[in-house]
């Protein structure tokens, strides 16, 4: 074995005392560092913490289902046929997004496109059309609103109060009877 020269010995000892003194240092730190972090959370208290964020950023909403807004659609287009009107029936959700519509036999083609139109003003606003189209007189500029028509014929369908969907009849000679459609579509859901 070959002697070391006194230099390299002392060289590899000061190397040693440091790695030795980094080591100690990284471990003091490294304890101190885990004593100064809060101790991890027991998994009930995550999930109430998790719950509870969900509970700030969600919100659950009612929301008619296809078979429901189908029944009312129907129960509209009959009561029209009972009167020999031909009309066309347009359920809208909460976020006046389409649901169903049923065009009646002989229903003009305009009628379409109203009855959706009627639907979502009703919901938009939670009122009926034939009472949002009197508030044109105070505020003309409603009526430059996309997608809106202030027409009666319309009807909010409300859950608590809130309106969850819109129904719009079009097609009738008058907007009386596109509304009465509309009211017993909603009536029809209470059944």
């Amino acid at each position: 074995m070959r002697k070391m020269s006194l230099r390299v010995r002392v060289l590899t000892g000061a190397f040693a005392a440091a790695v030795l003194g980094a080591g100690t240092f990284g471990a003091v730190s490294a304890n101190a560092s885990a004593q100064a972090a809060p101790a991890p959370a027991t998994a009930e208290a995550e999930a109430t913490a998790e719950a509870e964020a969900t509970d700030r950023n969600v919100r659950q909403t009612t929301h008619l289902t296809v078979a429901a807004a189908t029944r009312a659609a129907q129960a509209a287009l009959k009561a029209a046929q009972n009167e020999n009107q031909r009309v066309t029936v347009a359920v809208v959700d909460r976020d006046g997004n389409t649901v169903v519509t049923l065009r009646g036999d002989g229903a003009g083609p305009q009628s379409y496109e109203s009855s959706q139109r009627k639907a979502f003003t009703a919901v938009s606003w939670n009122a009926p059309t034939s009472e949002l189209a009197q508030r044109l007189q105070q505020a003309p500029n409603l009526k430059d609103i996309p997608g809106t028509l202030f027409l009666a014929g319309g009807v909010p369908v409300r859950a608590q109060g809130a309106p969850i969907a819109g129904v719009g009849v079009a097609g009738a000679p008058s907007g009386d009877l596109d509304e009465k459609f509309a009211r017993a579509a909603v009536a029809a859901l209470g059944k």
